[in-house]
């Protein structure tokens, strides 16, 4: 896989890269967003976009129960929603995602690269 290469998904739709990702947030903050939010704000939005994600899989995959039918939002719209807010921050704040998370992939590798092959609860 090449650093500009696209995937496909189960419709043939293509989907945007990292850095494609980052390029459309942007676009779309500067269109219809006005601006972004600051940093701490965009932080706090973030926390509060991760909590409406756990209280999600805490009554699908845990033992809560959902209070009404109205609470029933869709995992995919909530990890989606997580990932936007997390792609302002890198944008406003200057990380390239897909460069990030290579060099972070490979810091896992050499660290845990027998870690969990060795590990016996797993």
């Amino acid at each position: 896989m090449t650093k500009n290469s696209r995937h496909t998904d189960r419709t043939g739709e293509e989907n945007p890269t990292l850095r494609q990702l980052q390029e459309l947030v942007d676009r779309w903050i500067r269109t219809y967003g006005v601006r972004y939010f600051s940093e701490l704000t965009n932080l706090a939005v973030l926390m509060e976009e991760v909590g409406e994600l756990a209280r999600l899989m805490a009554r699908t995959y845990g033992d809560q129960s959902f209070k009404t039918d109205r609470e029933h939002t869709g995992l995919a719209d909530e990890l989606a929603d997580v990932l936007f807010v997390l792609v302002c921050i890198a944008n406003q704040t200057g990380v390239d995602l897909a460069d990030a998370l290579s060099r972070n992939l490979q810091k896992k590798t050499s660290r845990d690269s027998q870690r969990h092959l060795n590990n016996p609860k797993l």
